[in-house]
């Protein structure tokens, strides 16, 4: 006979972790913003790959583009080092890496990203699945205001410094607050694989 039983995560597993340490010093990070913007650079779309997919600009304003490996080996090195320390401390998934080239953000006054997940709900284009997601302010934030990184509700926001980063699981609901003023730089990173099970 089935016994209902509460089926607990480890107490030490997380959905959210905060860098409480820069991932990249400030001269890094100036780099990093070089080398994006060494790339061509596009008006980011929502939706791709789904019927309504593209630019939209009452979901999302914003400049992208994307860093290849061989640009910033270094830089990918570190994230993947400090990825899977993260994954094995707080989200414990499985055959985690980097799974895609690096966004470089740009999010202009006025620029916002409106509610989203970064996995498709049915993976009908996956694997690689994302699993855990990636932001990192590579500018300092006294350069723009607004902009805040909103968690799964209003109000759940993360207060990043330069260099650091926020990660979470790819499934949560995030969006970006609109820039009131000044530009908002970042770097958006995923890390999947296989499907979950």
């Amino acid at each position: 006979m089935y016994e209902n039983k509460h089926i607990l995560e480890p107490k030490w597993k997380s959905w959210v972790i905060q860098t409480t340490t820069p991932l990249f010093t400030p001269d890094q990070c100036r780099q990093i913003i070089e080398a994006g913007r060494r790339q061509k650079p596009q008006a980011a779309q929502v939706g791709m790959g789904k019927p309504g997919g593209g630019t939209d600009t009452k979901k999302r304003v914003t400049t992208i583009s994307w860093i290849p490996f061989k640009e910033m080996s270094h830089m990918y090195e570190d994230l993947d080092t400090f990825i899977q320390k993260a994954n094995l401390n707080h989200f414990g998934f499985n055959d985690i890496r980097i799974t895609e080239n690096a966004q470089f953000t740009e999010y202009p006054e006025g620029g916002f990203y409106d509610w989203h997940m970064d996995c498709d709900t049915h993976m009908s284009h996956e694997p690689p699945v994302r699993k855990i997601s990636m932001t990192l302010l590579l500018n300092d934030p006294s350069e723009f205001e607004g902009g805040h990184l909103e968690l799964m509700a209003p109000g759940k926001y993360a207060e990043l410094k330069q260099g650091h980063a926020i990660c979470f699981a790819s499934f949560l609901n995030h969006r970006v607050q609109p820039v009131t003023k000044g530009i908002r730089q970042s770097l958006v990173v995923w890390f999947g694989g296989k499907p979950f099970r």
